[in-house]
C-alpha cells in the first residue's frame, strides 16, 4: 500500500480542511475527517491525470 502525506485542520466551524503535502496548491474539505481523506484520495487519482500540476517533493543530495 503507497502512502502520502496529507495537511489537514479543523475550522471553527467543524469542517475540516487540507491537502496533499506534495500538491498545496489543491485544497478540499469535509464535514468529517473521513469524509476530507476520502476527498483527498479522489482528488489524487484526478491530479495524476492533469498534466502541468505543480507538485513538490523532497531530494537526496
Amino acid at each position: 500500500m503507497k502512502t502520502v502525506r496529507i495537511v489537514y485542520w479543523q475550522e471553527n466551524d467543524g469542517m475540516w480542511l487540507g491537502h496533499l503535502e506534495a500538491y498545496p496548491d489543491y485544497m478540499t474539505q469535509g464535514e468529517t475527517l473521513d469524509d476530507l481523506k476520502e476527498n483527498l484520495r479522489d482528488m489524487l487519482k484526478t491530479l495524476k491525470d492533469i498534466p502541468l500540476v505543480r507538485t513538490h517533493e523532497d531530494m537526496a543530495v
